[in-house]
């Protein structure tokens, strides 16, 4: 189990709005850091596919662009936003471009890389599309980068999660 505090961190969406996770407090949130020039870049299409297959039952995708692995996300606001409907045809909510790792880490992704994941390892982001999947009982499940978003075992816990959520 998670904080409660992570739902409470204040976070800028891509277009300057102020938000934060309570904003989302009774969906199932899948965390990421993203980057549109990554040899991973691609896992965009499996998380756009799971923001249409789930996001009418209360799930959403929501996509911290980040520039801290090798210079992968240099764009500007407006070209991330650009690059990722014209070439993924993105729906899913994208905040404003942060650090995920070090002293000037974001204070959601400070509290966030405090979940070890499923080797039981925490501490910082190993790269571009790391997931935390955030269920509404602040359950927090972390997913390493080469994890794709689609794996058997991300869309097991999403549909129990949203399961759960119906039942409540």
């Amino acid at each position: 189990m998670a904080s409660a505090r992570i739902r409470e961190i204040p976070v800028t969406t891509i277009d300057g709005g102020s938000t934060s996770l309570a904003d989302y407090s009774d969906k199932v949130v899948m965390v990421v850091n993203v980057a549109s020039k990554c040899g991973l870049t691609p896992q965009y299409e499996q998380l756009e596919q799971l923001q249409k297959a789930y996001g009418s039952r209360g799930f959403t995708v929501i996509g911290f662009p980040c520039n801290q692995f090798g210079g992968q996300e240099p764009g500007s606001a407006e070209e991330i936003v650009e690059f990722c409907s014209a070439t993924y045809g993105v729906t899913f909510p994208l905040m404003e471009k942060i650090d995920v790792n070090g002293a000037d880490a974001h204070p959601l992704y400070r509290e966030l890389t405090g979940t070890p994941d499923g080797e039981h390892v925490a501490g910082d982001v190993q790269w571009n599309f790391e997931k935390f999947l955030i269920t509404p009982d602040d359950t927090v499940t972390r997913f390493r980068p080469q994890t794709r978003p689609d794996d058997p075992e991300i869309v097991a816990m999403i549909e129990q999660a949203l399961d759960r959520v119906s039942t409540t």
